[in-house]
């Protein structure tokens, strides 16, 4: 990256990676973060704040041993929509309690990192609300979508 950017050099790398993700010119396994610091100019600590937004997104995924590939699955829905449909999933009512950052972790296949994020986005918007000792408990149902 030449200059530094008002949007955020991360932001534009991630935006970059999605690119070429879905023009196929990435199809499996993603460069190597060394390969990515390199080739955008970077510090690694931006290569992987890049690589969360788009695990974040549902786009990639981190495969130990690998590296960061392709997430895999036929659905494109992101972790944030996953989460949201969750509760008519699981049937759940307002005043029910949301599963634990762990189960999630465990259900989605995603980072606790990532999931922290999604769950502050739903509390965000009035979905989710924390309760001190009693863990996050359902405030409001989602308004459902259609999807094409």
């Amino acid at each position: 990256m030449p200059q530094a950017s008002p949007r955020g050099t991360y932001l534009q790398i991630s935006e970059s990676l999605r690119q070429k993700i879905e023009s196929g010119d990435v199809d499996e396994a993603l460069p190597s973060e060394a390969a990515l610091m390199q080739s955008h100019g970077v510090s690694r600590n931006t290569v992987r704040r890049a690589l969360k937004v788009l695990e974040a997104a549902g786009v990639v995924e981190s495969a130990p041993g690998i590296g960061w590939r392709v997430a895999q699955g036929g659905h494109r829905r992101t972790l944030a929509e996953r989460m949201t449909e969750l509760i008519a999933e699981d049937s759940l009512a307002v005043g029910d309690t949301y599963p634990s950052e762990a189960r999630l972790c465990e259900r989605f296949g995603a980072s606790r990192t990532a999931v922290r994020r999604v769950l502050a986005q739903m509390e965000g918007n009035g979905l989710l609300a924390t309760v001190h000792g009693k863990g996050r408990t359902v405030c409001a149902l989602p308004t459902p979508t259609v999807r094409p």
